[in-house]
Formats: C-alpha cells, structure tokens, sequence
C-alpha cells in the first residue's frame, strides 16, 4: 500500500523527533559566546512544528545550573496545519512550555544570565544533548544569521513564475491582479500568490506597524484595508528576502485564507490554516 508522505510527516507530531545537522552552529548572547559546535542535533519536542537546535553538553562554553521556579505562564498556541491534522504548538508557545520529560536549566555567562533557556531531555537518545531556547540568542549556521527558528530539513520552499490570471478581492473590492505572479510552494502549508506592487491597490491600503520573521524567507512588512473588518494585516510582502526567497523581492502577498482569490477566473477554496478566521473558512 502507497504511503502519503505528508500524513507520516504530520503523523510524527506527537513524539520526540531528532535530526543531527553536520552544519556549524554557534550561540552568543550579550556579546558572550555560548556554544560552537560541529556536532548539533535538531530537535521537535511533541507537537512542536518547528525545531530547536540541540547541542553537546560538553561542549557548552557556559555554566548550565538547574532552573529556580519552573515556568507555569507560558501559553499554549495550538494549530493545525490542515483539516485532519492533529493539534500542534507553533514558535508562539515558548520555550518554558516543554512536552517532553526533562530538567530546565538557567545559562549563566561571565555577564548574563538567562533563566529558563536550556532544557536536558530525559530520553536515552539524546543523552549529553542539552536543548536550547532559540528565541534567547543570536544564531549563526557557519557565517549566516538565522532568523525566527532554525531551518527544517524536511520543508521546503519553492518559487514558479506564473503567467495565468490571478486575483484577489475582498467584500467585492479588487485589491490585486495579475499575469505575473509568483507562486510560492512551502511545505504543508498553502500556494502564495505574490503580485507586483504596480499590480496591487496599495492607494486602497495602510501600512501596518506589524512584522513578523520567517526563517526560509526573512522579514515581512504588512498592510491593512480599512475598508473592510476583515482587512486588518491582510497583506505583507518581504522587502530583504533572504537569498532562497529573492524572487518574491518586494512582491505583495495576501492571505488567502481571509479573501477571494481566483486563478484563470475560477475562485480557490479557503484553505483552513493557522492564520485563518472561523467567520473566514469556507471549506
């Protein structure tokens, strides 16, 4: 019987999953080097989405002391990637928030110390690996600055040009169309449509103090259409894209989970994702 690949891939949420990497990783935080490791794991503590790197403890160019007061206030964010998919955490859950057996500890520096910011998995496998809470240092893969969460080797992002018609209109208003798309194909996650900024209504939008960072593409700017309730943060485009991504330089996407998107004149279901709305899903 053929396996759907996705589905296993989905299906692994609920363990603990590890990955070596045989890249150079390298952790500071205020100016203070952490660790410079040639030997780092990625790891997905159960239902995570995201990974975190995972390093040897002896390695560790710090003091590693067992945690003071556990963390109890980190809230949970629970999403499903898809319909059918089970409930998982996406990088809004903290790091204090752990699903696996285990010991907190506090990193502690000549200068600084972070409580909370490292965690010893109690699991055979990853015995003398210490996990690391990425959102606490600045991190290097060999010479590159890593943006939001390390990079999973099982996603993917593609980029295809696209000559068919595309557009996107909200409460009847055409807020972008196109011939010259680019459509963008992440992993588990639905098409993009990104426009030409000559090709979208900008006049009809607002600049929004939001931004957000993803570590296949880089940092993203948004927009909002006051015209409407469900225009708020509905559209974003990456001004510096990382390298991977140059092809969606200063482009427009949009959420087409809170809009009407038609692709040659035929109007694309709703995909039912993380940043969709209930009053929104049209299934």
């Amino acid at each position: 019987m053929a396996t759907k690949l996705s589905e296993v891939i989905v299906g692994t949420f609920a363990q603990l999953r590890y990955e070596p990497t045989p890249k150079r990783i390298r952790a500071s935080v205020g100016g203070n080097a952490v660790v410079d490791t040639l030997h780092a794991w990625l790891v997905w503590e159960p239902k995570r989405i995201t990974p975190v790197y995972a390093v040897p403890e002896e390695e560790m160019l710090v003091e590693l002391r067992p945690a003071g007061a556990p963390a109890t206030d980190v809230p949970e964010v629970a999403v499903r990637l898809s319909a059918g998919a089970p409930q998982s955490f996406d990088p809004r859950t903290g790091f204090g928030r752990h699903t696996a057996a285990g010991e907190p500890l506090d990193v502690v520096t000549g200068t600084t110390a972070v409580p909370g910011a490292a965690f010893r998995p109690d699991d055979p496998d990853l015995a003398g690996y210490v996990v690391l809470d990425f959102a606490a240092f600045e991190w290097r893969e060999d010479d590159e600055e890593i943006l939001a969460h390390p990079r999973d080797p099982f996603h993917r992002v593609d980029i295809r040009a696209s000559s068919q018609g595309v557009t996107a209109s909200l409460d009847g208003v055409t807020l972008a169309s196109t011939n010259s798309a680019q459509l963008l194909y992440e992993t588990l996650l639905p098409v993009r449509y990104y426009f030409p900024p000559e090709d979208v209504r900008l006049d009809l939008m607002e600049e929004s103090a939001k931004q957000t960072a993803c570590a296949y593409k880089g940092k993203a700017s948004y927009w909002t259409y006051p015209g409407s309730e469900g225009g708020k943060d509905i559209a974003w485009s990456y001004k510096r894209p990382l390298r991977d991504a140059a092809q969606i330089h200063g482009l427009v996407s949009f959420f087409n989970e809170r809009l009407d998107v038609t692709v040659d004149g035929v109007l694309q279901p709703r995909p039912v994702t993380p940043w969709s709305r209930p009053q929104d899903r049209r299934e």
